[in-house]
């Protein structure tokens, strides 16, 4: 009975979306209805208004959804979704600013003469666009405004004209900043959480430990990595686009033909130019680099474009007029300003302490205060000239809302759908799909575009993402990241946008296309762009570095860019050790061995024994990578013919565990009714628990006999490849770490040397001054010492002759003893920390240069650039890791 109300609920908003009754009310509504209607029945005809939800009841499920209400704004740190006003404002700013036709006309005449060159122009020009309103909507209008009128005007094929307007709009999809990402990356994030529960869930039943390690789980995405990771797809869509226009009008010539340019192109055009192509270029790019550099949030990121649109809108509606660049002109002077200050004082006002730091903060006031200026000019001007601000703002607060309240709605119907049972019965058909995660993916993506004929980008990543992004990101054997994910979603509905006959952009191009171009010349357009969508698509699909790189690039070089230590850097760290291994091995072996012939005599026994004990685990290091490439030849070698049954195995495993779940879900009701005494309820549960019972049984022997041998076979080979890991990581950590205590002993001689005459002095201070002011001096000359390398033993000395001062009845020959042991070790590391200094530090600095990128890379503080890349690219690709669950 769950099925068929799930069934109605669909059926109910399907009905209500068609009638024309608003998305907003359509998807809460149907979900209420449905949810009192189940209510209605179990309580009609099961005596119990719970009876046709798969757990618990109306109330609760009509509560969950109340509280999915309030996560979509209560969330503290959930501030995702403020930079979609922000990036709406920037993008209507520039529309109305009429910055963009600007662009167009401008581009138009730099590359008409060129074949296809204005179509070139336009795609461009689209992309900026799509870059700055991230709404398809309004970037197919306002290009099918500006730009199809003059491809028709200079005799462009009609067919070809409409889809590179439709193609163009689509742009705003994937072009960060977009809105579509910031929705995604806000649904994709909870969506990680889940799938990442999931996965310890699993781990823990499968292999009975606890603790899932690191790096097996699902990493998070932000609306940051979505635009980072969509950007070289959108520049690929772009490219295909571009090569495309001018191919097809070479080789046809009629269709797309050159536009020449009917003035001249002098300094007035290269300036014309300059200030159509260069400002929305810079502020787009300010925008995203603020976020790629990690100078800004998102958020943040918002502001700046919102603010940097209104100056540029600001001179664009005052141009031919007095002073019509002087807000922009204040802007960028107060900006080189402040940024010369930030680096030549430090402008914190706690941090004041000279007449300079005055000065500083002086000049930094001044230059804020013209900034602030500039912008309230601004945006008066854009308030006072037609209105332009209010009719921003309305825009805006239009659009957002729309955003905002489906996000609420779809909240109230996923409570219902998940109440319903609809998330296991999609999680069940995925997972029963054969051909595992790839079958399921091009299940969803043939969905999710099917459904783009039907529903806006909205409403298909805040009721569709949220059920099966958890499925896809919880499986192991893909592993594919968040951020891909996202963007192959993000891909797919702008292919399904721009498919006839339901495409969302073919209709918004069809309300603004003159008559005298026909719908099926849409159509017939569009065909084109899908196929190089399609393209895309399968590009960004095989190669999912494409994607995965530069958000993984940007946080390893970040500021917070965690430790070669990180688990999750692992792996890939130690592909580069090893490759560096392979090169280099010689020439390292040659270091380690010109560092321990050097002569030692000078140090004390246990530094010698310590340095050659750490020179020969130096030495065993390319053993013990040998041994550990070994074990994973014989791990990887057995893999490849135990993958399959381990998969067969576990998929049976999966289902019996469901199984087991349901009879204790059964059991639980069972107990429930006896207090109640419905004994023909209770039979008939027995009943339902017998069978459950035989098929557990059944489906248990279908597990193959060789099974468990061959799963022991495989984790002992995973234990032997285990240990020889945690042997190489120890052995190369002692090593390097050894040479920094080395280091750090010699490097402190200069601390030494300070605190002589305090250790000279004891002796005299105990017989001359009472035993409580002789034990804080020591308890304080203790605390200097201990912040001294390598002076425990002197330390360990004064603390014992301090401990027998605490005495009724010290022993004083006692203190005396230890007192003069302390000092002749003081005297000896003193006379030994000189020698090393001159002989010995300088070959350390060496050896350590020499190894730190190697055999001491796991403890250094962060990864080089150089590092960060290879791991960035390491860390792009997607691994199979199903077989460690």
């Amino acid at each position: 009975m769950e099925t068929l109300f799930l069934i109605i609920l669909i059926l109910t908003m399907m009905v209500a979306l068609s009638s024309g009754f608003p998305v907003a009310f359509s998807l809460p509504g149907s979900a209420v209805l449905t949810i009192l209607l189940a209510a209605l029945c179990g309580y009609l005809f099961a005596g119990n208004p719970s009876e046709y939800f798969i757990q618990d009841g109306p109330i609760q499920w009509l509560t969950a959804g109340i509280t999915n209400f309030r996560g979509v704004y209560w969330e503290v740190e959930r501030d995702t979704l403020i930079a979609i006003p922000l990036f709406i404002f920037m993008g209507i700013m520039l529309q109305r600013s009429k910055i963009a036709e600007d662009l167009l006309v401008t581009m138009g005449q730099l590359f008409g003469p060129i074949p296809g060159g204005l179509g070139i122009s336009v795609i461009f020009v689209g992309a900026l666009l799509a870059a700055t309103t991230g709404i398809v909507g309004a970037t197919v209008v306002a290009m099918g405004l500006i730009s199809l009128p003059a491809m028709l005007k200079h005799k462009y094929d009609k067919s070809l004209a409409s889809g590179i307007v439709c193609s163009s709009g689509t742009l705003g999809q994937i072009i960060p900043p977009s809105i579509v990402l910031i929705i995604l990356a806000d649904q994709l994030a909870s969506a990680s959480d889940v799938a990442n529960t999931t996965r310890q869930v699993e781990y823990k039943q499968f292999t009975g430990e606890f603790n899932m390690p690191g790096d097996y789980g699902v990493a998070s995405t932000s609306a940051g990595d979505m635009f980072l990771g969509a950007f070289f797809p959108g520049l690929v869509l772009v490219g295909l686009y571009m090569v495309y226009i001018l191919c097809y009008a070479l080789i046809k010539k009629n269709v797309a033909p050159p536009v020449h340019y009917e003035g001249e192109y002098d300094r007035k055009f290269a300036f014309k130019v300059f200030l159509s192509l260069v400002p929305p270029l810079t502020l787009i790019f300010v925008v995203l680099g603020s976020i790629l550099l990690g100078i800004a949030t998102v958020n943040q990121a918002g502001a700046i474009g919102a603010v940097g649109a209104t100056i540029m809108g600001g001179y664009r509606l005052q141009a031919g007029r007095k002073h019509a660049y002087t807000p922009a002109i204040i802007a960028i002077i107060s900006l080189v300003a402040l940024y010369f200050l930030i680096n030549s004082y430090d402008l914190t006002i706690k941090n004041i302490d000279s007449s300079d730091d005055v000065f500083g903060v002086t000049l930094a006031s001044i230059a804020v205060f013209a900034l602030l200026l500039s912008v309230f000019w601004s945006f008066w001007r854009t308030f006072k000239i037609e209105n332009t601000l209010k009719g921003v703002a309305l825009e805006t607060c239009v659009t957002t809302s729309m955003v905002f309240i489906i996000l609420v709605g779809a909240a109230m119907l996923t409570a219902a759908f998940r109440g319903f049972g609809g998330e296991e019965l999609v999680t069940d058909f995925l997972t029963g799909l054969p051909g595992g995660f790839w079958t399921q993916f091009v299940v969803v993506m043939a969905v999710i575009f099917v459904l783009g004929f039907f529903l806006d980008f909205i409403e298909i990543a805040v009721v569709v993402v949220p059920i099966i992004a958890p499925i896809l990101l919880a499986e192991t054997g893909a592993n594919v990241t968040a951020v891909w994910l996202g963007v192959m979603i993000g891909v797919n509905m702008q292919t399904s946008f721009l498919t006839p006959p339901f495409g969302f952009s073919l209709f918004y191009l069809r309300g603004v296309a003159p008559s005298s171009v026909s719908t099926i010349q849409i159509w017939k357009g569009a065909v084109a762009f899908i196929f190089l969508q399609l393209v895309g698509l399968s590009i960004v699909g095989y190669y999912p570095k494409l994607v995965n790189y530069l958000p993984n690039r940007t946080y390893l070089t970040s500021e917070v860019a965690p430790p070669p230590m990180n688990p999750r850097l692992q792996e890939c760290v130690q592909e580069y050790k090893f490759n560096l291994y392979d090169l280099n091995e010689t020439k390292i072996k040659q270091n380690i061995n010109d560092i321990s012939s050097l002569d030692y005599n000078y140090l004390p026994n246990e530094k010698k024994e310590f340095l050659k004990n750490t020179y020969s685990k130096a030495f065993l290091t390319f053993e013990l990578v040998q041994h550990l490439k070994n074990e994973t030849n014989v791990l990887n070698e057995y893999s490849k013919e135990y993958k399959s049954l381990h998969k067969s195995v576990r998929k049976i495993q999966k289902r019996i565990l469901k199984i087991g779940n349901n009879i204790k879900d059964l059991e639980k009701e069972i107990r429930n009714l006896e207090r109640e005494e419905k004994t023909l309820n209770i039979a008939r549960l027995k009943t339902k628990i017998i069978d459950l019972e035989n098929e557990k049984t059944l489906i248990s022997s279908k597990i193959p006999t060789v099974w468990n041998d061959s799963h022991e076979q495989y984790k002992v080979f995973a234990s032997n490849k285990k240990k020889a890991v945690i042997k190489y990581r120890r052995n190369v950590d002692e090593v390097y770490e050894n040479i920094q205590i080395i280091k750090s002993i010699i490097n402190d001689r200069e601390k030494l040397n300070e605190i002589e005459n305090e250790i000279i002095n004891l002796k005299q201070i105990v017989m001359e001054e009472s035993n409580e002011e002789t034990m804080l001096k020591m308890k304080s000359l203790e605390k200097i010492i201990d912040k001294i390398a390598g002076a425990d033993l002197i330390k360990e000395k004064i603390s014992k002759s301090r401990k027998i001062l605490k005495k009724n009845d010290p022993n004083i020959n006692k203190v005396m003893n230890y007192l003069n042991e302390a000092n002749d070790i003081y005297l000896n590391e003193k006379e030994w920390r000189a020698v090393a200094e001159k002989k010995l530090l300088p070959q350390l600095v060496v050896f350590d240069n020499s190894i730190k990128d190697t055999i001491g890379l796991r403890l250094q503080e962060r990864l080089t650039k150089e590092q960060a890349k290879f791991v960035a690219s390491c860390r792009s690709i997607h691994r199979d890791i199903s077989l460690n669950f």
